[in-house]
């Protein structure tokens, strides 16, 4: 079990992501991080333990500015709590970052492929193979000149999202973000709570209280 939360909106999203965390933390508090497009580029803090002695410390002494985030805080089912496991996740190209409760089963095959094609692995969870194969699919989109959005049909993030997860055995809510689409965020649940707040120029993602 874990918690998820994600903003995207007018404001800054570090302090809403960790205030969210904050009420998440029953959920697990293994660890918790964020992620936020900081200037089309994706920066990250994460940090064993609970938040207020770990990761709330850490962005205060080095703070992140955006309108777009994903935060997480844990509780460690593949591999042990440590600042390494902690979401969020990115992809191979560093694009992408995801965040994600629930099991992916199949994730072992998964690593295993994506170790023969070159990829680098900086943890032991199975999140951050789940990033891979979301950022692979991306890329996939990318070389077919198909990663622009013009405003028509389903977005290439949401289709990359969606072809992903057909490869993938277990359940998930998951949250996804990325450098090339800084308006964009992606949800999915299969099996894990995940749930969807509009607002008035902002939107919000997270686990609900299950």
């Amino acid at each position: 079990m874990c918690g998820i939360i994600g903003y995207i909106g007018k404001q800054q999203a570090t302090p809403i992501l960790i205030e969210g965390l904050r009420r998440l933390e029953y959920r697990g508090y293994d660890s918790a991080g964020v992620a936020v497009l900081q200037n089309r580029e994706l920066s990250t803090r994460k940090k064993k333990g609970k938040i207020d002695e770990g990761l709330a410390k850490v962005v205060q002494a080095s703070p992140i500015y955006g309108q777009v985030g994903l935060g997480h805080t844990r509780w460690a089912t593949h591999g042990p709590p440590t600042d390494e496991n902690s979401h969020p996740h990115l992809d191979e190209s560093g694009k992408l970052a995801v965040v994600h409760n629930g099991v992916i089963e199949n994730f072992d095959t998964l690593k295993d492929r994506f170790l023969k094609a070159g990829h680098t692995f900086k943890s032991a969870t199975d999140t951050e193979v789940l990033a891979h194969l979301i950022g692979h699919h991306y890329q996939m989109l990318t070389d077919a000149g198909k990663a622009g959005w013009s405003g028509e049909g389903t977005h290439p993030l949401t289709k990359a999202v969606m072809s992903a997860l057909g490869e993938v055995i277990g359940t998930y809510g998951i949250g996804v973000i990325c450098t090339d689409h800084p308006g964009i965020m992606v949800g999915a649940r299969r099996g894990s709570p995940l749930i969807v707040g509009v607002g008035d120029g902002e939107h919000f993602l997270a686990s609900d209280a299950s």
